[in-house]
């Protein structure tokens, strides 16, 4: 399995809408927030191709994200897996990156649905456990194990920030540092 960098990654965020994340009962909002919005910023810092991925009834996408990301509005579909977004799907691929760190709202839905067409693709799923939220404990790990039995992995945002920082000392690595301690200061 390929670990994730800054130079083989790309960021999914999916469902960040304002009247979905606020079904996730297994991450609170404020933690969820933080999350993703340490992700988004990790992509805007290192150039990493971040795609947002949304659905009509879900409401605006998270600011958090959005603000960290003005480039990347988010994708309309109209299913549970952001690859029946064909468009999406020769982003990605024309991205030329396999590495995919997902984040979003459900777990058990888009996440794993997403997860699981990734790696039919080729793609290696790398799901963001502090970046999503569930909608009960049960089904969420029910939905990590299927991910990770079909060849995917879990990580966090914490654990992305620490491999894409690079020296410490430069002012990216610094910078990243902060995104990292900041991720870190939330699951406190």
């Amino acid at each position: 399995m390929i670990i994730p960098t800054k130079h083989n990654a790309a960021i999914l965020f999916l469902d960040l809408q304002e009247e979905i994340v606020k079904n996730s009962r297994t991450r609170n909002i404020q933690q969820l927030d933080l999350a993703a919005a340490g992700l988004a910023k990790l992509a805007a810092l290192h150039g990493i191709p971040a795609f947002l991925s949304a659905v009509p009834p879900g409401g605006a996408f998270l600011p958090s994200v959005t603000s960290a990301l003005p480039e990347s509005a988010p994708r309309m579909r109209t299913q549970t897996s952001a690859f029946a977004d064909a468009g999406l799907a020769d982003a990605l691929n024309a991205s030329g990156r396999k590495a995919l760190i997902l984040a979003g709202v459900a777990s058990e839905i888009v996440v794993q649905r997403t997860a699981l067409d990734a790696l039919a693709a080729g793609y290696t799923a790398f799901v963001a456990v502090d970046a999503c939220g569930g909608v009960d404990a049960r089904t969420e790990d029910a939905a990590f194990r299927r991910i990770t039995a079909a060849g995917g992995a879990t990580t966090s945002a914490i654990t992305f920030a620490a491999e894409t920082a690079g020296d410490f000392t430069t002012e990216i690595g610094g910078a990243t540092l902060g995104i990292m301690y900041t991720l870190l200061a939330a699951l406190g």
